[in-house]
């Protein structure tokens, strides 16, 4: 399946900015529109809030393809209902706007949180069990997408459940990971064998890609997105390290002394650590997500060290950004 044009919506963050490159290198002559707050205005990038009903200069339709991107997703670092204001009104929005002007694909990106915080191993057969206002917004806002699936037989919709990604313009886990690593301020909180599953963005975005472009897969599709067998943060550390050309010992902390150090620094504003107890928390428990499905049907290019050297090779070998 090819289009002509392409919508995303959150198109000037992290996921949206790679999705767009690739776009743009692979239909040289398509239109890829960045609907986004932070637009600039101009044609083929204009401002959209997706709270509010969504109006767009443009002609679209049939050939129209949206990646729904747009959220927010930091957690903790929001009030509760600002998860559910952004993350279930933009997917209605993003679903009408579709039906008004006859769209007929959508790429919504999902999360991992729906699953729940467990340490069980959870594969998209797995009954979603999300236990924080973000995973519970993302799972609501995969529904709303799947009901404007099924009302039409002409509609195909592809969802993804992406693990940590990483890669250029991230700062998030990885970068925070890598900055810990480089200045000896990182630490195994607890325990070396805590998976955190995880997918480098260029793979992502060319996954999203294929399964939009795929006309002998299911109408409806749903991918966990991230490496298989996921790896330990151990695993991640000691790739990373060698990547990067970096030679460093990690120490260990066991979970009482570190949670005491984590509240302390909360109280006092993380003392330029960046640690706080939520955070701390969320790294002692495993992100244990199966990619199975995603292996056998849209195989990664790369492998974690791969992505990491090609991560670094963008940043001119000057560190992990």
């Amino acid at each position: 399946m090819q289009f002509n044009q392409f919508i995303i919506f959150g198109g000037c963050g992290f996921i949206g900015t790679h999705t767009a490159n690739l776009l743009r290198e692979k239909y040289p002559d398509a239109k890829v529109y960045i609907a986004d707050l932070l637009a600039d205005g101009s044609e083929f990038s204009q401002r959209v809030d997706v709270r509010q009903p969504i109006s767009m200069s443009g002609e679209f339709g049939k050939d129209t393809l949206i990646f729904n991107f747009a959220a927010i997703h930091r957690t903790p670092g929001h009030p509760d209902h600002a998860y559910f204001e952004t993350n279930i009104r933009g997917a209605e929005n993003v679903c009408d706007f579709a039906r008004k002007h006859g769209i007929n694909n959508i790429v919504f990106t999902s999360s991992i949180a729906p699953y729940g915080a467990a340490e069980d191993l959870k594969s998209e057969d797995t009954l979603p069990t999300p236990n924080t206002p973000y995973g519970i917004s993302k799972l609501v806002a995969e529904k709303i997408h799947r009901e404007w699936a099924a009302e039409s037989a002409d509609r195909r919709l592809s969802i993804v459940r992406p693990g940590i990604v990483f890669g250029t313009g991230e700062h998030g886990n990885m970068t925070r990971l890598y900055r810990g690593l480089k200045s000896h301020k990182f630490a195994y909180a607890g325990r070396k064998d805590t998976i955190k599953a995880c997918i480098y963005v260029k793979d992502l975005a060319r996954v999203m890609l294929a399964m939009a472009e795929n006309e002998q897969a299911d109408r409806i599709q749903l991918h966990n997105c991230c490496y298989y067998p996921s790896f330990t943060i151990e695993q991640i550390c000691k790739t990373m390290l060698k990547a990067t050309g970096m030679r460093r010992w990690i120490p260990f902390i066991p979970r009482k002394p570190m949670m005491a150090a984590a509240t302390v620094c909360g109280i006092f504003g993380g003392l330029g650590l960046g640690i706080c107890p939520a955070r701390v928390k969320k790294l002692m428990v495993s992100t244990n997500i199966n990619g199975k499905k995603l292996s056998e049907n849209y195989p990664l290019s790369y492998t974690l060290e791969e992505a990491f050297r090609d991560w670094y090779k963008d940043c001119n070998g000057k560190g992990l950004e």
